[in-house]
């Protein structure tokens, strides 16, 4: 009755090992626009978040950022999906109430300023499906250039809750705060 037991065993784990090469998963190489999240507080000890931000950081790769980002078209503000942004709390962005909620989130460069938008669409790839008439809120933010470049998209937070977005040498910020 053991030996029955153990070759029984056996012929399972043969099995097994035969047939999971079948099933086995295929896993794509890593992404050449990472996906990053960034969350106000920036704090990793603080699970209390009053905003948070998934977007995908394209590189320069020694392309013009005119070329990625052109200038006075809705641009996806990073790369792949559409911007994600989750507001926790009904925020004041950059002077517009938002609801607490989950938008995604678009830009339109310019060379003074660009246009923030929060838009009520999710899922979307890229800019391609933007529709202008789910925008929830429009925000003027004024562009600085720094004397240093940043090679990927970048988006941050600083003590003050203001949003921050840095690609080559152009930065743009946008105030919030949560009520």
């Amino acid at each position: 009755m053991k030996k029955s037991t153990f070759m029984t065993s056996v012929a399972f784990a043969f099995v097994m090992l035969f047939t999971t090469g079948l099933y086995a998963q295929e896993f794509s190489n890593l992404d050449k626009s990472p996906m990053d999240a960034a969350s106000f507080p920036s704090d990793y000890k603080d699970a209390n978040k009053s905003i948070k931000v998934i977007y995908s950081r394209p590189q320069l790769n020694n392309r013009s950022l005119d070329k990625l980002a052109p200038n006075d078209k809705v641009w996806r503000t990073g790369a792949n999906e559409a911007v994600e942004i989750t507001f926790y709390k009904d925020t004041d962005f950059g002077g517009k109430m938002i609801k607490k909620g989950t938008y995604s989130l678009f830009t339109i460069p310019g060379e003074k300023e660009w246009t923030i938008i929060i838009n009520k669409d999710l899922n979307t790839w890229g800019a391609y499906f933007y529709k202008e008439e789910n925008d929830v809120a429009r925000v003027m933010a004024p562009v600085k250039m720094s004397d240093e470049s940043v090679e990927a998209f970048s988006i941050s937070f600083d003590d003050n809750a203001t949003m921050h977005m840095g690609w080559d040498k152009v930065r743009v910020s946008v105030p919030t705060s949560s009520k």
